[in-house]
């Protein structure tokens, strides 16, 4: 079954310690934080000042997605605002290998993203410096969207391609995810669903995190 990680970019920033803490009491797995700079991305969202004020709400795993130009610079800082894995993009400007290799010796374990637009195996001379790869199923800039289906292929490519490296790590999925759309990408070989409104809106938000670790249950 694979692990959930409700995006808080749909929580409700009016009393986002809250729903922090009603995240993690619905048990969830991780909490994935989208962090966005208006220059990567078009959209603004939060900085480290964020991840240090939640922190304290939850002891869930903290992914904070940086969907920033030179994260090099800041990885320290959601490093020590308590950040436990922190995705990079491959298609930020930056020093790539250095980057990664920044994140470890921070003692975080480091995730490599990749846009739907972006083929798969630019992801691939990487696998080895990498804990998590993240399958963007949406362009990244705002939530809401809906999940596009034709990267799919993508999670079944780079899964073979770490199988031959002899380099197994989870595969990650964002964007669009619903309890439909999170079974068709654990059938494609998900193994983490990271979902926003589908969770932060949900009338019941644990009942909501027990469909999405349902995903690809009935697969053969």
């Amino acid at each position: 079954m694979p692990k959930v990680a409700p995006s808080i970019l749909a929580a409700d920033f009016a009393a986002l310690g809250r729903d922090v803490a009603r995240a993690t009491e619905a048990g969830s797995d991780f909490l994935h934080i989208d962090v966005m700079d208006g220059v990567f991305v078009n959209n603004i969202t939060m900085g480290p000042g964020t991840v240090k004020g939640i922190r304290p709400y939850s002891k869930l795993p903290f992914i904070a997605h940086l969907m920033i130009t030179h994260p090099e610079r800041h990885i320290k800082a959601f490093s020590d605002a308590g950040s436990d894995i922190i995705e990079v993009h491959v298609e930020a400007e930056q020093d790539l290998k250095a980057t990664l290799r920044g994140i470890r010796d921070l003692g975080r374990k480091a995730a490599l993203a990749v846009n739907p637009p972006t083929p798969i195996d630019r992801a691939y001379p990487h696998l080895r410096e990498i804990d998590m790869l993240l399958v963007m199923s949406v362009n990244p800039g705002w939530g809401g969207q809906s999940f596009m289906p034709e990267v799919l292929p993508k999670i079944a490519a780079a899964k073979a391609e770490m199988k031959a490296q002899g380099s197994p790590i989870p595969v990650e999925i964002d964007g669009g995810i619903t309890d439909v759309t999170g079974d068709l990408a654990a059938r494609a070989g998900a193994d983490i669903l990271a979902a926003g409104t589908y969770v932060f809106k949900a009338k019941d938000m644990r009942a909501a995190v027990g469909r999405l670790r349902a995903s690809g249950s009935s697969k053969d």
